[in-house]
């Protein structure tokens, strides 16, 4: 059996079969994920921050975001402000090619920008990759497994479980990083609400001791000193000037001797002197 021209028609073409839905090439979509912004689906640029959720964005689309908060994308919902992200201190990778390629040279496109400094496997996403919250920096999930330590291999900064982020996480790692990131958040939110309350005490406490302390300044200067003496009229005087009142006489004081009271006109060998007193004129010689 034939059709004009004596052709032989195939089975696909009398049978309408159903096309099959068309598939994501997986090597495209995990290059794309690692080497492009998460909002602005560009290419990643310096600096490179990422989230708490392992999300990698380049700062200035962050930035933007942050600025334009009417138009913030689902990606970014949990980023409030820039201290909801880090900059990742990457390790560049020497063997990357730095241009495109040209006449019949080849580029491999499997070679990622950055390895990790203890093992040298590159990020790019065929390998699992993390960063610690505490300084920024990027290693593989194999080199943290195989030297395992409490501070950073690269700044020797002290961190704990709980600062390690996966980068790019899917499933259980997903669930662990929104758990960790919930738990982070609230352990700063109550160390920020401890410190307020802790302020507010200090400023209720201050008017009170400032008037306990103007109290005790008043009684000590209500309180009379141990130079002050307070006569039966009532009136203070300072012994020191007693000897200044009107009624006060050298002659008559007990305590100072002859030759003291002898100085002055007042005692009995200076009244009837042929010429005045040495120490004083007397219009009278």
């Amino acid at each position: 059996m034939g059709c004009d021209g004596g052709t032989i028609p195939r089975r696909d073409e009398l049978v309408r079969t159903k096309k099959k839905d068309e598939q994501k090439d997986k090597n495209s979509e995990r290059k794309f994920k690692w080497s492009h912004c998460t909002i602005s689906q560009s290419k990643l640029e310096k600096p490179i921050v990422s989230c708490e959720l392992g999300n990698l964005y380049s700062k200035a689309s962050v930035l933007e975001v942050l600025l334009d908060k009417n138009n913030k994308p689902v990606v970014a919902e949990h980023i409030k402000g820039l201290k909801d992200v880090k900059v990742l201190n990457l390790t560049e990778n020497t063997a990357a090619s730095a241009g495109p390629s040209k006449g019949d040279s080849t580029v491999d496109m499997e070679t990622s920008k950055y390895i990790c400094p203890v093992v040298g496997l590159e990020m790019n996403g065929k390998y699992k990759f993390i960063f610690l919250w505490t300084c920024g920096c990027v290693f593989s999930e194999r080199a943290m497994k195989m030297v395992k330590t409490e501070t950073c291999h690269k700044c020797n900064t002290p961190f704990t479980e709980d600062d390690i982020i996966v980068l790019k996480p899917e499933g259980e790692d997903l669930d662990l990083m929104k758990t960790r990131m919930e738990t982070r958040r609230a352990h700063a939110k109550a160390q920020k609400k401890a410190k307020k309350n802790q302020a507010t005490e200090v400023s209720s406490d201050e008017p009170q001791a400032k008037k306990k302390k103007l109290s005790v300044d008043k009684q000590a200067q209500m309180a009379p000193g141990p130079s002050i003496n307070l006569p039966n009229n009532g009136k203070l005087l300072d012994p020191a000037f007693a000897k200044a009142a009107p009624s006060y006489s050298v002659a008559k004081d007990g305590q100072k001797t002859e030759i003291y009271k002898s100085l002055f006109t007042t005692h009995d060998s200076a009244k009837n002197k042929p010429k005045a007193h040495w120490i004083t004129y007397n219009p009278l010689y």
